[in-house]
């Protein structure tokens, strides 16, 4: 399923996102027409716009779209693009007008496997923006598969902890929840968790892992997935409290789209 503003994509109008790969995003897992967080989705689109096109979004336009989409029944990834045909590489810089592209498909079984990670120095540009731009993410990725590891979890020059590919990490250390303070994209997962479980955000090093008890990493098609290896430092498949965050995650209330 895709559709533009409620109608199906054309040709023309998805060559002009692939060409010119400019808007920003927010994926939901849905299942029978409700998902967790949907007002912290619609936040990040309101923002996000702005950040990248200077315009308001109409939400109740993106819920009349999302709510279109969507199978009846069943569990399902809905993704909301949001980008301009308009606007191409020579022209990016004209007035824009939004558009609404909403995409659809199964929804994957959880919980997952334990991630095996490879840690890279990497930053996102506009690193607070859920941007349609993933080719860094992806190289690593990439290099990370070709590797032996699942996926990669970047830092800075510094060895500063900051997020993994598409995902937020986060440690637990004596039945604390810790997350990285770094500049990242804070996704709506790890939003939720931080309202009905307390944690801490602090600076966190590779050099410092070795001190934490478990590594977990958190998005809307994982829920919470443990870590079980961080380049050559292994952690447990599994652990108490990453069993509780994944328990308080799937019994959070719903809303309905």
């Amino acid at each position: 399923m895709a559709e533009l503003n409620g109608r199906p994509v054309t040709l023309a109008e998805l060559q002009a996102l692939a060409l010119t790969n400019y808007g920003h995003f927010t994926s939901m897992r849905v299942e029978n027409g409700r998902t967790r967080g949907l007002p912290l989705h619609l936040a990040r689109l309101a923002r996000d716009c702005q950040a990248l096109f200077g315009v308001d979004l109409d939400l109740d336009r993106v819920r009349t779209f999302a709510r279109q989409a969507l199978p009846p029944v069943g569990e399902s990834v809905l993704r909301v693009t949001v980008f301009d045909p308009a606007l191409d590489l020579n022209h990016i810089g004209g007035d824009a007008q939004p558009q609404i592209l909403v995409t659809s498909r199964p929804a994957g079984p959880m919980p997952l496997p334990p991630l095996r990670v490879r840690s890279v120095v990497h930053t996102r540009d506009l690193a607070a923006v859920k941007s349609v731009g993933l080719v860094g993410q992806l190289r690593h990725r990439r290099e990370a598969q070709r590797t032996g590891f699942d996926d990669a979890l970047f830092t800075d020059s510094d060895a500063v902890v900051s997020e993994g590919g598409t995902w937020n990490v986060g440690f637990v250390r004596d039945d604390q929840v810790i997350w990285p303070d770094a500049d990242c994209l804070c996704g709506t997962t790890m939003e939720l968790l931080r309202q009905v479980r307390p944690s801490t955000t602090t600076t966190v090093r590779l050099p410092d892992l070795a001190a934490f008890d478990a590594a977990f990493a958190t998005n809307v098609g994982i829920g919470v997935r443990s870590i079980s290896a961080v380049d050559g430092l292994p952690f447990p498949d599994t652990h108490p409290v990453v069993e509780e965050l994944r328990k308080l995650y799937t019994e959070l209330p719903d809303d309905l789209i």
